[in-house]
């Protein structure tokens, strides 16, 4: 609101009203406002328009208005609905995580299903909601309305939507099947060193941490390459810091220690794995050592390797973006990364939304650039590309089933 807007000072005063002086003062601004006083007052306020007139009735009388008239007493008043139903929001949840988009690094989320649909899905599902409570739920829910920006990361992909539906049908079908599913992806490369880091943190007033002036790669300790791996069904993963550079051979040697540490423990009958990754990088769609280097996970471990990509531009969309790498940020903001062990600590320090901790370790092997894939090599990549998005969804199979060291048998 700018300053010229009428609301911009009394509207301070809300939050500290009871319930009669709220509803009073509300319309003696409505009333103000002349004709389509309700209406506004109703757009800023949140108050029903019911209430609204109701107020306006009451200070058009000519007796002094009684303050304790219409007070209620604590806990009185009509049941929340999520209160009455406590799988509603639970179940609004499920049907906006298809559909959600969002900044990651936000608190905020949106969604582009209407109000209206989300309550008539809801309805089909058995409860007895309205489009006017899933308006107040997705407030709750930390959704918010939100117009178009234009994005430049790239040109939206015609099959973009597709693409996301048939994501969101296969990590259900794997989920129920009781099968792992991955989302992976590598961090923004980060400088070790005594170097600003973004954000602030809590210290003594007048005691902030000095680093500094400039960010010279030669006064760097060195780079901390990290490459997540984040379980979707149980809310965890782990992160492996290179220290070198990010190759395919490096994206899928961080796979390896979370099947090695959890996973084969975790999922001990699953005889596959999906894994949901970004069209580009390390793990890119077009890479061929990509794929070489998931034929040697898929021979290790006897798992068919199944890979889902998000369309070009649609990179943030990926759930360990919001899942997991967005804690992180927000564990280390205004702590200088000043020693790969700072950089582990506070990876193994950050915790998700639902309280599961983030594991970290190092990874202190060189890895080269530029390896070329040959022709023999790829023609034993056991790849079988499938019929909805050839070039996005495909899987590896094994060459043979064994018991190895990374704890499968099948």
């Amino acid at each position: 609101m700018g300053e010229t807007d009428p609301f911009v000072h009394w509207i301070k005063l809300l939050p500290v009203l009871n319930e009669p002086q709220l509803r009073w003062y509300a319309a003696v601004k409505a009333l103000e406002l002349g004709r389509g006083g309700i209406e506004r007052v109703h757009e800023v306020t949140g108050l029903a328009r019911r209430t609204l007139r109701k107020g306006i009735r009451e200070v058009s009388r000519s007796q002094a208005l009684d303050l304790s008239a219409g007070l209620r007493r604590a806990g009185a008043g009509r049941p929340r609905v999520a209160e009455m139903d406590p799988t509603l929001l639970r179940d609004l949840n499920g049907l906006l995580e298809a559909s959600t988009a969002g900044d990651p690094m936000s608190a905020l989320k949106w969604t582009s299903k209407s109000t209206r649909t989300l309550a008539d899905e809801l309805v089909r599902q058995g409860h007895q909601v309205s489009h006017m409570t899933i308006e107040r739920l997705l407030g709750v829910l930390g959704y918010s309305q939100q117009g178009n920006r234009k994005n430049k990361e790239g040109a939206s992909s015609p099959e973009r939507d597709d693409q996301f539906r048939y994501i969101n049908t296969t990590v259900k079908k794997f989920v129920e099947a009781g099968d792992p599913v991955l989302s992976i992806d590598g961090k923004k490369r980060e400088q070790v060193g005594d170097f600003k880091n973004p954000g602030k943190t809590w210290r003594k007033k007048g005691d902030p941490r000095e680093v500094n002036v400039y960010d010279f790669p030669r006064r760097a300790v060195g780079n901390a390459i990290p490459y997540g791996v984040y379980d979707v069904e149980q809310n965890d993963g782990l992160v492996n810091v290179g220290i070198s550079h990010e190759t395919s051979e490096f994206a899928v040697e961080s796979i390896r220690p979370w099947w090695q540490r959890v996973g084969h423990r975790r999922y001990s009958g699953a005889t596959r794995i999906l894994l949901c990754a970004d069209g580009g990088s390390s793990n890119g769609s077009r890479r061929r050592a990509w794929k070489v280097e998931l034929q040697g996970f898929a021979d290790e471990t006897g798992l068919c390797v199944s890979v889902c990509h998000y369309p070009p531009g649609t990179s943030k969309w990926n759930k360990i973006e919001h899942r997991m790498f967005s804690f992180i940020s927000m564990n280390w903001r205004g702590e200088p990364l000043v020693s790969y062990e700072t950089v582990i600590r506070l990876i193994g320090h950050t915790r998700t939304e639902t309280g599961r901790q983030v594991e970290a370790i190092l990874d202190n092997k060189t890895y080269a650039t530029g390896k070329k894939v040959s022709a023999k090599e790829m023609k034993a990549v056991r790849l079988k590309r499938l019929t909805s998005r050839p070039q996005w969804n495909y899987k590896i199979r094994p060459h043979g089933k064994r018991s190895n060291s990374l704890g499968a048998t099948h």
